[in-house]
């Protein structure tokens, strides 16, 4: 990995499927659900369709449908449809609770400890999730994520890709943004920061959805990095 000119002060990370194994997290807990209480039920298909109101659930906050509303609640109502259409309720309330608690206590990817902890030497580190501060808390509690700051979208009251997201972090940091880098597994995402002039570096998770869907982990575009690993920035920082 090449070594960076000009490294930026400031490294923030999307969460979901860059640093935090959502899917096989999600799959193993609604499958210990279901054996707790004797259902069965394509557990795989159920976490993949709820990763998949994911999105729209977003927008709808962002184009101004409904009012500002923290994932946890997004979560929840997507769930109760979800249950709906694959037989596995009615679920209470406490059973509600318990499966979108599931999102808090996602298991991180293997090299991530040790790639933060390295990187953590020469920037500010912290995380710029679609999660609420709440979550981020949980999620850096449970993977002993060793965040500088931790940024919730809450505090912005916006979802990425609004600028509100990037640029609202930028100005928390006192940096500019070319001062900050969004390192994701989304390109997406990538593009957005970049279009508002942070730096990029794309960290490839072929697994994060599943078998066959490597082709999502590859890079769009020429990001400032490319790697398959936290280490991987780590490196090109000169750590």
């Amino acid at each position: 990995m090449a070594r960076l000119r000009d490294a930026p002060k400031a490294v923030l990370f999307d969460v979901f499927g860059t640093l935090v194994d959502w899917r096989g997290s999600v799959i193993a807990g609604l499958s210990a659900f279901g054996a707790a209480r004797g259902i069965s039920a394509d557990w795989a298909e159920i976490a993949d369709s709820w990763r998949r109101a994911y999105r729209p659930s977003m927008d709808r906050v962002r184009r101004g449908l409904v009012p500002w509303t923290i994932l946890d609640d997004l979560h929840r109502d997507a769930l109760m449809n979800i249950a709906r259409r694959h037989e596995i309720g009615p679920l209470d309330d406490a059973d509600c609770e318990h499966l979108v608690r599931l999102w808090h206590r996602l298991a991180p990817w293997p090299d991530v400890a040790e790639g933060l902890g390295r990187l953590k030497s020469v920037a500010i580190i912290g995380p710029l999730s679609n999660g609420h501060l709440a979550l981020q808390v949980s999620l850096a509690k449970r993977n002993l994520f060793p965040w500088d700051v931790t940024f919730g979208a809450d505090l912005f009251r916006h979802y990425k890709p609004d600028a509100e997201v990037y640029l609202g972090a930028c100005d928390l940091l006192g940096l500019a943004p070319d001062q900050v880098m969004l390192a994701a597994a989304h390109n997406d995402d990538l593009a957005a920061a970049a279009s508002f002039g942070l730096a990029t570096a794309f960290i490839s998770r072929p697994a994060e959805h599943g078998p066959g869907t490597g082709d999502r982990a590859k890079p769009a575009e020429a990001w400032d990095i490319v790697t398959d690993r936290v280490g991987g920035i780590a490196e090109a920082f000169g750590v």
